[in-house]
Formats: C-alpha cells, structure tokens, sequence
C-alpha cells in the first residue's frame, strides 16, 4: 500500500510562484515515478507533468517553461514548481504514482489546491 501527500497548494497572484510536494510512503516498484495531475472548475483531470522511473520528464503544452517536475529519490518526494502563475492554472493538483502501470492509474494523493488571482 503507498500513500501520497501533497502540500504547498494556496493562494497566489498571477505571475507569482508555488512549489508543490508529493511525499510517498509504504513501496511499489518503481516508486519514484510520479504525476502531477490537476482539474480546475469543470474540467477534466489533465496530466501537468510527470516524471518517469529512469527520470524522463514530460509537461503539458500549456505549463511547459513555466513548471519544473523534479524529485529527491531519498526522501521519495516529487516537487512540482510552478512560476509565472496565471489565473487559468487554478485547479486542485493531484499526485499519482502509477508503479508499473501507465500515468493516471495506481496511487493518488488527496489533492491541494491552487488558486491564483488575477
């Protein structure tokens, strides 16, 4: 069984910045894997960026250049930095640690959320 936490969402004007952590507990294979999921007000859960097990990266359209998804294998903990915030990014951001399945299936966090004022 693995747990997931997040922590760091809040409160931001447009152009500010957040970092977002995603601390795992118990083990799966393949652990450090992890997502970065967000559904903002009437949308559908999109993938924001994730993070493979050998450390590939990949990010949505929309965030590319402004967020970083990194990790500290140690610690098991997933950090999502998010610059240049805009209004449209105010969602609920979840993590999943998918194992060895593909993102967006497996482990989810209880989600944070992030709004960001214009």
């Amino acid at each position: 069984q693995v747990q997931l936490v997040e922590s760091g969402g809040g409160l931001v004007q447009a152009g500010g910045s957040l970092r977002l952590s995603c601390a795992a507990s118990g083990s799966i294979f393949n652990i450090n894997a992890r997502g970065w999921y967000r559904q903002g007000p009437g949308k559908q859960r999109e993938l924001v960026a994730s993070i493979s097990g050998v450390g590939s990266t990949n990010y949505a359209d929309s965030v590319k250049g402004r967020f970083t998804i990194s990790r500290d294998n140690a610690k098991n903990t997933v950090y999502l930095q998010m610059n240049s915030l805009k209004p449209e990014d105010t969602a609920v951001y979840y993590c999943n640690a998918p194992g060895l399945l593909s993102f967006g299936y497996g482990y989810w966090g209880q989600g944070t959320q992030v709004t960001v004022s214009s």
